[in-house]
């Protein structure tokens, strides 16, 4: 289980930081200014992806409902 879990957070971590990068290519490199609106709610789908991740890598082994 602690192997999982680990590997569920570099999973995490690679997702924040490529999602980080895209928005900061096309920011800084591109020059397309993406509204803060639109930044906060790709930042809010990452979440609610990161969320689904947890609970479908710790459901078997919390005994959940999957």
């Amino acid at each position: 289980m602690v192997e999982s879990v680990i590997l569920l957070l570099v999973y995490l971590c690679l997702l924040a930081l490529c999602v980080w990068l895209v928005l900061w290519v096309l920011e800084s490199i591109i020059g397309i200014a993406l509204p803060p609106k639109v930044v906060q709610i790709l930042w809010v789908i990452v979440a609610l992806v990161a969320i689904l991740l947890i609970y479908r890598s710790l459901a078997p082994h919390l005994h959940l409902p999957a």
